[in-house]
């Protein structure tokens, strides 16, 4: 995750009044997340999982508790994987995932009898940017992408990666190896976490990109989708293609999955045992109410209004299997 979206998350107190303001729309926002008859709840919440939804759920952990000081929160960040484990050993009431959740960790939480259901509660999106000079790249596909960022990879002019190209310098610039943003991009394009060339300008500034992008006509970098929309006037956003044509990135795209693969939607997972606890039910529905704004909030990309509507009925669904 990089330094700017933790940044973006420190001010709890800020967090906290403003997601008082924009709860106090009706349900649990009236009463800051406590139960529905406005009884005050206490108890220890824990989560875990990944560590790109981790700060978003922080978030909505200081705002709750804030308005909620009878209630612990605590959110782990083991990756997705990790925290489906500990999800499916009964170690966790909610879990994050950067993705859905897979056959084999289905199976787990079946054999150990633990019944669940997945709210999404953003969108996520990373852009590939380049020099407003730069007429030459207006898509790439991924392959190319590949090409250029992959483990080992000597590419070191735009006309290595297309014999079209102009003979034009290039330089990288992108997150540090430390970033959840580095983790994404990398598994996207190159096939595996991690795996990426290190001769790169590699910041845990989104700023230093923009700095070094915008002053280089040979420029490239990647980021999150926010931080493009907010300099789009030193920035163009690369295109990408998949195999389906080239795709701008934008939240429109973002939202319905065509900017792939750079795109992907957040998820909680909350177990029905869990939900019998008042703490757990008041801190879900208040995280559900307060999506939006926490995903603005997180530089995340808010779920459209179809995608919110779909978490009532599905929290309902849970709350029935889970008889409250």
């Amino acid at each position: 995750m990089n330094r700017l979206r933790l940044t973006a998350l420190s001010g709890a107190a800020v967090l906290t009044l403003g997601l008082a303001a924009c709860g106090d729309s009706g349900g649990t926002g009236d009463n800051g997340g406590s139960t529905s008859d406005g009884t005050s709840v206490s108890g220890t919440i824990r989560i875990d999982g990944s560590s790109t939804v981790g700060p978003l759920s922080e978030a909505a952990a200081e705002a709750f508790q804030g308005k909620n000081p009878e209630v612990r929160v605590t959110v782990g960040t083991s990756g997705t994987g990790g925290g489906f484990e500990k999800f499916c050993a009964g170690e966790t009431d909610i879990s994050d995932a950067s993705r859905a959740i897979e056959d084999d960790e289905i199976a787990a939480c079946r054999r150990a009898g633990i019944a669940y259901q997945e709210l999404q509660v953003a969108n996520d999106g990373l852009s590939v940017v380049v020099n407003p000079e730069n007429d030459w790249a207006q898509c790439l596909t991924v392959e190319q992408l590949k090409k250029i960022w992959n483990t080992g990879s000597e590419v070191d002019n735009w006309n290595q990666v297309d014999p079209s190209f102009p003979d034009q310098a290039l330089a990288l610039y992108g997150p540090g190896t430390d970033s959840g943003t580095f983790d994404y991009f990398t598994e996207a394009v190159n096939g595996e976490e991690g795996a990426s060339r290190s001769d790169y300008n590699a910041t845990e500034d989104d700023n230093v990109t923009v700095q070094g992008v915008s002053g280089d006509t040979g420029g490239l970098g990647y980021f999150g989708l926010s931080y493009l929309e907010q300099n789009s006037d030193k920035l163009t956003g690369v295109e990408i293609d998949n195999g389906r044509g080239c795709v701008a990135p934008s939240s429109e795209t973002v939202q319905d999955g065509s900017y792939a693969p750079l795109s992907r939607p957040l998820f909680i997972y909350v177990k029905a045992d869990s939900l019998r606890k008042p703490e757990v039910e008041a801190f879900v529905e208040y995280y559900l109410e307060n999506a939006a704004t926490l995903a603005e909030q997180a530089l995340f990309v808010p779920l459209t209004d179809a995608q919110q509507a779909e978490l009532q009925p599905k929290l309902d669904e849970l709350k029935a299997t889970a008889g409250t």
